[in-house]
């Protein structure tokens, strides 16, 4: 394949260039409120570098650069895929332009996020490895309504986060109409829709990830994205 800068990965459905990640912060309720934040009005929206991305079974590397403290988070999230180019569409009509759907783990390095990127958050979001797929994409017409699929995220065999996308505070329609205003999304874009609560920053004591753990972000419909995680 031409390397033309974007990421490719399998699915039932065609081979999909990948072309650009966008995340959603505070999505569900219960999210924000584990962080003490309040619950956004509007979208809260990221983004995430496409050296991020990865797919099931690859590692989540955990780079030297966030070793010298425990700060790698898990974020389990639905993952939407633009099939057919979006401007300022409607939310009535923004569900026609997905292509499909699949588990994503918004792999997060907490640090950087909040304190080592002058408050932005792309750069602890978008290191190598913090963004796997998989472990396939659904095509949207078997997904009946993608606000109603169960997500568990689980780390070594234990649940870390249960919830339904039916938590969402905006939909998948709304979230692609909001990032579709005046902002074409191309083919191949990529739509994080939030994670909610049980991350493990927000655990009691708090849970990081650490080389060896087993991370699992399953969703009904869709399967189960499996990484092992390792330092870099």
């Amino acid at each position: 394949m031409e390397d033309t800068g974007e990421v490719a990965i399998d699915g039932p459905i065609r081979m999909l260039p990948l072309r650009q990640v966008f995340g959603i912060g505070r999505n569900y309720a219960d999210h924000a409120t584990e962080q003490g934040a309040s619950v956004p009005e509007r979208p809260m929206v990221f983004m995430k570098a496409l050296g991020s991305v990865g797919i099931d079974g690859e590692p989540i590397r955990i780079p030297r650069i966030c070793q010298d403290r425990e700060q790698v988070d898990f974020e389990g999230e639905l993952a939407v895929i633009i099939g057919e180019g979006a401007r300022d569409v409607p939310e009535i009509a923004a569900l026609a332009c997905v292509e499909g759907y699949a588990c994503a783990n918004d792999v997060s390095a907490r640090w950087w996020q909040k304190e080592g990127a002058g408050g932005q958050f792309v750069r602890g979001k978008s290191f190598d490895s913090f963004c796997p797929i998989g472990p396939r994409v659904v095509p949207a017409s078997e997904i009946d309504d993608p606000q109603a699929l169960r997500i568990e995220t689980r780390v070594n065999g234990e649940v870390m986060q249960e919830s339904t996308t039916g938590q969402m505070l905006f939909s998948v329609a709304r979230l692609i109409s909001e990032l579709s205003q005046g902002t074409t999304l191309m083919p191949g874009t990529v739509i994080l829709t939030g994670t909610p609560s049980g991350v493990g920053m927000a655990r009691d004591p708090q849970r990081f990830l650490r080389a060896g753990d087993v991370v699992e972000v399953e969703i009904s419909g869709i399967g189960t994205l499996r990484n092992i995680v390792e330092l870099d």
